[in-house]
């Protein structure tokens, strides 16, 4: 292969930018050039919030709004018309950018992407192969398109579920979805642990706030710092700069707790964990995945987060807590079981893939 490759992605939500980094490290060890476009960055402002900052705002604030407009657009092949012409007063910079730079081939981490390149293609006005990659577990109706050459899902059920909805089996690839290669680089816990300080003897819970640093946070810290056993407790508050300095500001903890802001080294603290406290984020939950973490979910917001959760509960490598005041109770119940933990861990290696992005590569290389 001697041109290039485009990853887009849109800022709703980090999974997505990170899927899509992850792929440029990818076809990058593979010697292929490919860079990753944040597509929302060509988009008018008002576009932009509604995509971006407005579903941040819906996280933090009524969540509840996101369940029912996922349920509610859940409608396979329904909006599609309406859908694209609102996209396209809305990505004129983006097509101009794809028609100049002519890659040779195009992957997209968001729907928004490729519903453009699809209707560009069915215009004749690209030729270029187009990659779907879905990062959640399920695929929700904005992900379905016609015409697409490459299909990469989370899990087996989402592969027969794309193919019973018309999507031709055999584009339909389950590869897991893809994160940075160095989450499948094996590290030892204890040496993990100490190189970030932390006490190598007792259990670690890490706490995500996701990369946006979003939820009720400090309530769930409060939570955690409960728990009976002895713990070291890490909180990544991600780009919230503002929670960072509330929780720093906390006393009278009763277990040892790191505050860490946005980190390039989420790797390094995962393996040095044993639990993931958070929501059922596609990204960060196979990141943890990958690096051995039986997830405690809380509170996941509903609609596709609320579906991960129960792939993960069926699965087995992971529990919930519906209830924070609950929460000590329940992580407590699961250390004290050995047997149990042991189990969940073993189902975790099971659903593990930490070479996501390497297959896809391979795949459309290939």
């Amino acid at each position: 292969m001697t041109g290039s490759v485009m990853v887009l992605s849109a800022a709703s939500g980090a999974g997505h930018l990170r899927a899509a980094d992850a792929l440029v490290a990818a076809f990058g060890a593979r010697g292929v050039p490919a860079r990753h476009v944040e597509v929302l960055k060509y988009t008018n402002p008002i576009f932009k919030r509604i995509y971006s900052d407005l579903y941040v705002d819906l996280v933090n604030r009524q969540p509840e709004i996101l369940g029912w407009l996922y349920n509610a657009l859940d409608r396979p092949w329904q909006y599609q018309k309406r859908r694209l012409a609102l996209d396209r007063l809305n990505t004129v910079s983006l097509v101009r950018l794809i028609k100049k730079e002519k890659p040779e081939i195009v992957i997209c981490t968001h729907f928004l992407p490729a519903e453009i390149l699809v209707d560009l293609r069915k215009k004749n006005v690209l030729d270029t192969p187009i990659g779907v990659v879905v990062t959640d577990l399920d695929a929700h109706a904005m992900w379905l398109y016609k015409g697409v050459d490459w299909y990469f899902v989370a899990r087996e059920e989402t592969r027969v579920h794309l193919s019973v909805l018309g999507i031709p089996e055999n584009t339909i690839h389950v590869t897991g979805i893809p994160i940075d290669p160095v989450f499948g680089v094996e590290k030892p816990k204890r040496a993990a642990r100490a190189a970030l300080g932390l006490d190598p003897d007792r259990t670690t819970i890490l706490v995500s706030a996701g990369g946006f640093g979003v939820g009720p946070v400090e309530t769930l810290v409060e939570a955690v710092q409960e728990v009976r056993r002895p713990v070291h407790i890490v909180v990544i508050c991600g780009r919230n700069a503002q929670l960072e300095k509330k929780l720093n500001g906390l006393s009278g903890m009763k277990h040892p707790m790191k505050i860490v802001g946005f980190t390039m080294e989420m790797d390094a603290w995962m393996a040095a964990s044993d639990l993931l406290v958070g929501k059922a984020g596609g990204l960060t939950s196979t990141e943890a995945l990958a690096r051995g973490l039986v997830l405690v979910i809380v509170n996941p917001i509903p609609g596709q987060e609320e579906r991960n959760s129960d792939h993960f509960l069926e699965e087995g490598v992971a529990i919930r807590c519906n209830n924070l005041p609950a929460l000590a109770y329940k992580i407590d119940a699961l250390l004290d079981d050995a047997e149990r933990f042991a189990r969940m861990k073993e189902n975790v290696k099971r659903a593990a893939r930490p070479r996501a992005a390497s297959d896809i590569v391979s795949i459309v290389l290939g």
